[in-house]
């Protein structure tokens, strides 16, 4: 029979909220296993009879003899023909070898990593932002996407495809959707891919750590921007290469500095068309060398063009991998920016040698990106949707960073100076004021709003104190509001920091 602890310990069982959705018997099953494991009740010890048991705790017989078959299914019991029910003989929690609560993990003991995973969750990840809040960056307008021509494109391909779009793709991606990116790079962006040089992902963030792993082994270096996306460098560090920043000036990443560094490196990791988060756009001559450097050193260019659609002044200049006789470049792209997050599709094209092992290596991560999203994304581009889309959007974007220029000239003046983008989703500020970064991003945190330190971006100490402030996913109206209570934030936080900025011209 129990003791008066372990019938009310299964009593608790039943009742706890957490088990509410399960089935008595399995609930009772669950109590009962629990005080096996816990070592409360040791091998060959008699469980009650079923009618006592059910009489105890109000159910029915029929429940206890369910939850007894199921843990002597589970090997945790032995059942006797006219003798009742035991504990079985489990050397594992026999006496004196139970668990007890001093062999288990304690909830704030840090897990035992790997060092690759301790570096991973050392750096935090990349957090992305589930619900936009001014002045989030690198978020685009959703809310005006054609998802009724979207719905019917992909209605349009399950009628063709049927069931076959529900099976495993492709691992090296759509060939449809291969060849319209070929042809959306090749005109846009002035590269020179084929569909079989295309390999299709679920972002840039997973094609980073592909190139962090294939192409490089722990500890081998890696030039990289600095400033620089905090999601290469964090992609470069969890795979235990040896990251070494090159400053950035006007003309984007100084390719000098790559030419006189005393050790060389393997590859290098760059924004050239739109550098992250400073705007630079990388000059020719820079690309040029850059290109000699990789053939002379049989180095890697890895060139990461996110945001290349949104362009809003002067012309785009073609990408390096389109520039490179050598073929050394890897060209990353995403429609996470042009189009939706949600849509996780980004994409790489390769070197014709890199191909077969980036596509056998990419199998290992997650197999292959969904068809049907594939097969509609590339009918999508044949029809002339995305750029009809991109079209848009630019104008939108190009109006919404004209209003927030405006607003943050007019009311941010005493704490920032906006340094206007010639394209982006993003607009970087530098402090003019004495209020340190920290301060700035947390007093608008406080007021809903997010904002990204430029600090964070760099590599060790140096740079200008500032932040990044998102555009492209907020309306005027969003903006003007937003920044009037970033102004009034500020206003406060030179207050409580005893500082002497001039009242915000702005007011809640």
């Amino acid at each position: 029979m129990f003791k008066h602890s372990q019938l009310e310990s299964v009593k608790a069982s039943l009742a706890h909220p957490a088990h509410a959705a399960m089935p008595l018997h399995a609930r009772i099953q669950r109590a009962i296993r629990q005080l096996i494991l816990d070592g409360a009740l040791g091998a060959g010890k008699p469980l009650p009879a079923s009618r006592a048991l059910a009489k105890s705790l109000g159910v029915s017989r029929d429940t206890i003899e369910a939850a007894y078959a199921q843990l002597h299914a589970e090997g945790f019991i032995d059942r006797r023909v006219g003798s009742g029910s035991f504990v079985a003989q489990i050397t594992d929690f026999s006496a004196g070898r139970h668990i007890t609560r001093r062999d288990t993990c304690p909830r704030n003991q840090a897990p035992s990593l790997s060092k690759r995973g301790a570096a991973m969750f050392r750096d935090g990840g990349v957090a992305e932002t589930l619900s936009p809040r001014p002045f989030a960056h690198g978020v685009p307008e959703t809310r005006s996407f054609p998802l009724a021509l979207w719905e019917r494109l992909e209605r349009q391909v399950l009628k063709e495809t049927g069931t076959q779009a529900l099976l495993h793709g492709d691992p090296q991606g759509a060939e449809p959707l291969r060849r319209a990116i070929a042809d959306h790079v090749n005109l846009e962006r002035g590269a020179r891919a084929t569909a079989d040089r295309v390999l299709v992902l679920t972002s840039s963030q997973q094609a980073m750590a592909l190139c962090a792993t294939v192409l490089l082994d722990p500890g081998e270096r890696i030039f990289i921007e600095d400033p620089a996306y905090y999601g290469a460098r964090k992609a470069f560090n969890a795979a235990g290469l040896d990251c070494i920043p090159i400053r950035v000036d006007r003309q984007g990443i100084v390719v000098d500095d790559i030419l006189a560094a005393p050790r060389k490196a393997k590859a290098a990791f760059l924004t050239p068309s739109h550098q992250f988060p400073t705007g630079a756009t990388l000059s020719l001559d820079r690309r040029l060398a850059l290109i000699e450097w990789a053939a002379r050193h049989q180095a890697w260019i890895i060139e990461d063009d996110y945001d290349s659609e949104f362009r809003y002044a002067g012309k785009p200049t073609a990408c390096v991998q389109g520039l490179d006789p050598h073929d050394r470049t890897i060209y990353v792209g995403t429609f996470t920016k042009a189009l939706f997050p949600g849509l996780r599709i980004g994409y790489v094209v390769l070197p014709h040698q890199l191909v077969k092992p980036m596509t056998v290596a990419r199998t290992l991560l997650d197999g292959h990106t969904a068809s049907l999203t594939q097969l509609t994304l590339a009918r999508f581009m044949e029809a002339g949707h995305f750029g009809a889309h991109v079209r848009a959007m630019r104008s939108l974007y190009t109006e919404r960073l004209d209003v927030l220029t405006t607003l943050v000239r007019r009311h941010l003046s005493d704490f920032i100076e906006p340094q206007v983008p010639i394209g982006g989703l993003q607009m970087p500020c530098v402090l003019t004021c004495d209020l340190p970064e920290q301060a700035v991003v947390d007093a608008a945190k406080r007021v809903e709003i997010a904002l990204l330190g430029l600090s964070t971006l760099h590599a060790g100490a140096g740079g200008k104190p500032g932040f990044l402030m998102g555009f492209a996913a907020y309306t005027p109206y969003e903006i003007e509001r937003a920044v009037r209570k970033l102004a009034h934030a500020l206003q406060e936080a030179s207050q409580r920091n005893g500082l002497s900025a001039s009242s915000p011209k702005a007011v809640l």
